[in-house]
């Protein structure tokens, strides 16, 4: 099965399967796609917080355009467009995701009666175009924390998954990042 693998001064690294045992767990459990013996045992815990990350996002792509096509004002031309455009990348977040839960052998889970009850951030409207980038701000801080803590639990037993959760954890972050800076140089209401 495993054999220590030697460098070439000669010491031995990690195990490694070779080559034949390789081939033979391949095509066992084919229809499992990329999730081969190698993958986390709880990997059902892994597309449980999928799940509930892509809820969240679906729940902001709502409350980003309800702001987008409600907000008014002299200044909320400029806001409606970080709106419009935090909406369409909270999308491809939430496509992202639910590609992967496919990968892992999941179904995504997109029924709107239950998004906002799996969803880690709120849907809060805001009555004035202040509070909308107040909420859109909170939402980004719960998404930050909440992929933060799903990339320390998937860690290094998917790659995969984390690399894909530190791409979005990048962008929610500079939303947040964003509309910090909106609220901290606010000359409206």
């Amino acid at each position: 099965m495993a054999t220590a693998a030697q460098t070439p001064s000669g010491k031995t690294d990690a195990p490694f399967t070779d080559t034949a045992t390789l081939r033979e767990q391949a095509r066992k459990h084919i229809d499992q796609g990329p999730v081969t013996r190698s993958f986390p045992k709880d990997r059902d815990v892994i597309v449980t917080q999928l799940q509930n990350a892509l809820a969240t996002e679906w729940v902001c792509v709502l409350r980003y355009m309800r702001h987008y096509y409600t907000a008014d004002g002299l200044v909320s031309e400029p806001i409606k467009a970080h709106f419009l455009e935090h909406a369409n990348e909270e999308r491809a977040h939430a496509d992202k995701l639910a590609e992967r839960i496919v990968q892992l052998g999941g179904k995504p889970d997109l029924d709107p009666a239950t998004l906002t009850t799996r969803s880690h951030a709120e849907y809060q409207v805001g009555k004035t175009l202040k509070d909308m980038v107040k909420e859109d701000l909170v939402a980004e801080r719960i998404a930050v924390e909440a992929y933060r803590e799903l990339i320390a639990y998937v860690g290094d037993r998917d790659p995969t998954t984390r690399i894909m959760l530190e791409g979005i954890l990048a962008q929610e972050e500079d939303h947040a990042d964003e509309f910090r800076d909106l609220l901290e140089g606010w000359q409206g209401e």
